[in-house]
């Protein structure tokens, strides 16, 4: 383990995911190496292994900060808004989730092996995040739709949150992949990660009796 303040393992912990967050704007996870990271960072790579172990473990790190970030969002959204309609409430939920792209990419990525690759107390603060951020969304599904019951707002839950990763390669499409669906005949209609988010999301929160 690091040796010095907290401070400064929470500072050079912040440093190393703001390094991997750099390089994931331009390259692929499978790109990326700890040498890298590393490169990025003001002190050495070997130094890194004093705080992450593996890369998946920085990698659960940011999405783990992604989480934070949007339940914080959420949050602001519940202390500014006295009542919202349920469409309202749809539209919030996607524009909070839609407004963290990286959130979604990572979200894409085999989450399973990010996990496996991770020692236990790292993925206990992943899941931490994780969890907030499903109680946050619950949250706010009971403020601005009371009459939606608990059973109810579970079903919501777990529909959602397993939606949520198939949002990024939905609307994110390479060329490549657009010629091979025209090569299997398969029609391309592009939607935003918004309007994807929020037609889903309109359903789930319609009246139950009109479902």
């Amino acid at each position: 383990m690091s040796r010095g303040s907290a401070a400064l393992t929470s500072a050079r912990k912040e440093e190393i995911i703001q390094a991997c967050a750099k390089l994931y704007q331009t390259m692929s996870f499978k790109e990326i190496t700890i040498k890298e990271i590393g490169a990025e960072t003001s002190f050495t790579r070997t130094s890194i292994y004093n705080y992450f172990e593996t890369k998946e473990e920085i990698f659960l790190a940011l999405l783990q900060k992604e989480y934070e970030l949007w339940s914080d969002a959420m949050r602001a959204v519940m202390e500014r808004e006295a009542a919202l309609t349920r469409q309202q409430v749809a539209g919030t939920l996607a524009r909070t989730l839609t407004d963290r792209p990286r959130l979604l990419r990572l979200l894409s990525m085999n989450l399973y092996d990010m996990e496996a690759n991770s020692r236990p107390e790292r993925l206990a603060e992943f899941k931490v995040a994780f969890g907030a951020s499903l109680k946050t969304v619950e949250q706010l599904i009971q403020k601005y739709v009371p009459d939606m019951d608990a059973e109810a707002r579970q079903r919501f839950l777990y529909a959602f949150f397993p939606f949520i990763y198939g949002i990024y390669p939905y609307t994110n499409v390479t060329e490549k992949q657009k010629a091979a669906m025209e090569q299997a005949g398969i029609p391309y209609t592009y939607q935003s990660a918004y309007d994807l988010t929020y037609t889903c999301l309109e359903k789930l929160l319609a009246k139950e009796e009109s479902l």
